[in-house]
């Protein structure tokens, strides 16, 4: 029974235990980047590090005020350009408005000619047929006037 337990602890430890594994890979990579490498990358931020803090020792605090004074001075340059771009967009617009406002009083204009020119026309229609309605009732009295009057004499 103990030499069944053993193989089965060596079939388990083979099987689901993979830090012999692991371990291994990491050898290779540490020997791989920092050994063949020589530590290559570690070099390249060193330099890169010395070369910001010379750099942020080589500025001093002065220009960052001046900076910041110039950086406000144009902040408030662009808004200025900014308001000025919408009031010459806002005012073409206004002209466009404008002129398409012009175009439709015109045609408003045209159309209002054209309206009382037919109202004139039905107008004289309704009056010429006013004139032989009259007319006709006119005839027609005149016509019984004179039957009465045959009737009355």
């Amino acid at each position: 029974m103990d030499k069944i337990a053993k193989d089965v602890g060596d079939i388990q430890s083979r099987l689901l235990d993979h830090r012999p594994v692991i371990n291994a890979e990491i050898r290779y990579f540490m020997r791989e980047f920092e050994e063949k490498r020589g530590y290559r990358e570690s070099r390249l931020l060193e330099n890169i590090n010395k070369s910001v803090l010379e750099t942020n020792e080589q500025m001093p605090p002065a220009n960052f005020e001046d900076m910041k004074h110039q950086l406000s001075d144009i902040s408030k340059r662009l808004d200025a350009a900014n308001h000025m771009a919408e009031r010459v967009q806002q005012r073409e617009l206004e002209a466009q408005q404008g002129t398409q406002l012009k175009a439709n009083m015109e045609q408003l204009k045209e159309d209002w000619a054209e309206f009382l020119k037919e109202q004139q026309r039905l107008k004289e229609e309704v009056d010429e047929e006013h004139a032989r309605a009259v007319g006709q009732l006119s005839t027609k009295y005149n016509e019984k006037k004179k039957e009465l009057a045959k009737f009355t004499l």
